[in-house]
């Protein structure tokens, strides 16, 4: 496997310092790609710069995948703008404060959420963060606890689900895998299998209800709720949110009602499923290019309706909904620049062999016991670079599956933890475009999100990685209930180290 050595991994690494450093994520990816392209082109300044440009970022941002997806978030921004701005997330927030009236209800009702948007990792946090924004801002639950909420209700669940992208990607691998080793089961019996072997996964989602429920908080999280929980403010002074905020303190248009919201979230259900049903969906895995043009056509359906109900509504014009609209699309842009020089940077460290260059460093006689958990570190550190998790399962996965069947080592905890390990460096790394998604969900500091969301990351990674040594031992998904298990001591043990159990805030009556 071919790789530049130690240099292989210092773009990303760079990217990720000057991100933390200097809370500027785009020059961060902009100058870790050049450093990358340096090497690639022999280390002329000139060539270095005009082969980053015309060879990656170029290049990524007309990928068909890629530019699908950048023609997707123009429609959601305008969606997100309309939605944000029409007062409609306000009198939600008033309609439903008779029942979410509580930090730990406000949570659970974004964990549910979460779970209901199983189809789009990407949806999920735009759609959810302006709608529970403005209730969790009344709660005094901070923009980086929402922010983690929504980043660990997206792709932990699209990563379970057989019938939607993340799943018919994950069983194509296996499938490739399996026809050459001559083994007959089904890729998607297979799939299903290996559900209960993903324990960053599962253990993300189960962590969610105990830390919401039991109000216990630790780390860079406990110091963020306890600041918004004595003071009210949801972020810290210097923070630099992702999007405007849905004020609630505002004074607001009287005639702005919930139906602003409700009505339009309905329009785009009933618009996306109705036309995936025919394809099949949900018994049969639909199409990408399906997927993606259903959602674009629910999003916009979505918006076309908010902006018919303002003006209905008689609280804006048509023109000015419209510019609403437009705002929205406008806003979107500095997470279309982050998402292509993520791509960018990825692509970068494709040429200069960077997942070779840490699988290399990972391969040696290894015991059939250790496999699972050597592919888990291997994944996450792979990931964690890249910011790619499906990268990292197209490199992992085809190594999992033979060095499994070669060494004696249990095959679903082997391909449960390639993708638990992918999953996991996936949701710590700034440079992910997940990531990114859910703190502009949320309307919170990038960084900020980064930095409380890796100690809550790592205390499930801590719990898989132990599962996955014992799942080494013993062959059975009842190692499952050994990870909770530790999730749910782990938690109780750092909030009394590092952190401390919040009271709960009730919304006054007033």
């Amino acid at each position: 496997m071919e790789h530049y050595g130690i240099f292989s991994i210092l773009p990303p690494l760079v990217a990720v310092i000057l991100a933390i450093r200097y809370k500027n994520v785009i020059t961060a990816l902009f100058f870790g790609g050049l450093l990358g392209a340096l090497a690639l082109a022999g280390w002329n300044p000139i060539e270095a710069l005009t082969l980053f440009i015309k060879d990656y970022i170029f290049k990524q941002a007309a990928d068909g995948y890629n530019s699908s997806l950048l023609v997707m978030m123009v429609f959601i921004g305008g969606f997100v703008g309309v939605i944000t701005h029409s007062g409609g997330a306000n009198a939600f927030a008033a309609k439903v404060a008779g029942w979410i009236n509580t930090r730990g209800r406000a949570q659970m009702a974004v964990w549910f959420g979460g779970l209901a948007i199983f189809f789009s990792d990407s949806g999920n946090p735009l759609i959810l963060g302006p709608t529970f924004q403005p209730i969790t801002d009344k709660l005094r639950v901070s923009r980086e606890k929402l922010a983690w909420l929504l980043d660990s209700t997206a792709s932990p669940v699209c990563i379970l689900v057989p019938f939607i992208g993340w799943g018919i990607y994950i069983m194509g691998l296996i499938k490739k895998e399996f026809e050459p080793l001559g083994i007959v089961e089904s890729e998607f019996a297979a799939f299903v299998k290996v559900i209960p072997f993903q324990f960053y996964a599962l253990g993300t989602l189960f962590m969610i209800p105990l830390v919401a429920l039991l109000g216990f908080e630790f780390s860079a999280m406990y110091r963020a709720e306890k600041r918004t929980l004595e003071t009210g403010q949801p972020l810290w002074p210097d923070a630099k949110p992702a999007r405007p905020a849905v004020e609630i303190n505002q004074d607001r248009d009287n005639r702005a009602n919930a139906s602003m919201m409700i009505i339009p979230l309905i329009v785009l259900f009933v618009c996306i499923f109705g036309l995936l049903i025919p394809h099949g969906f949900p018994f049969k895995p639909a199409p990408g290019p399906v997927l993606r043009s259903a959602l674009c056509f629910g999003y916009f359906m979505g918006a076309v309706t908010c902006m018919f109900l303002m003006v209905r509504h008689k609280v804006k014009t048509g023109a000015e909904a419209f510019k609403m609209y437009m705002d929205g699309t406008k806003e979107i842009v500095f997470i279309l620049m982050i998402l292509v020089l993520s791509w960018a940077l990825g692509s970068v460290c494709k040429a200069l062999g960077t997942a070779n260059y840490i699988v290399a460093l990972a391969q040696g006689n290894v015991p059939a016991w250790a496999v699972p958990a050597l592919l888990f570190v291997t994944g996450a550190a792979i990931s964690f670079a890249t910011g790619s998790s499906w990268g990292t399962f197209a490199i992992l996965v085809p190594l999992a599956i033979p060095m499994s069947q070669a060494l004696g080592a249990p095959l679903y905890a082997s391909i449960g933890a390639v993708l638990s390990g992918g999953l996991f460096g996936d949701h710590c790394s700034p440079i992910s475009d997940t990531t990114v998604l859910s703190s502009m969900g949320a309307a919170c500091d990038h960084i900020d999100h980064v930095k409380t969301q890796l100690p809550y990351a790592m205390t499930v990674a801590l719990a898989s990685l132990v599962s996955y040594v014992a799942a080494g031992f013993i062959h059975s998904p009842a190692v499952l209930a050994l990870a909770l298990a530790l999730v749910a001591l782990l938690i109780v043990v750092f909030s009394r180290i590092w952190g401390a159990k919040l009271t709960d805030h009730r919304a006054s009556r007033a």
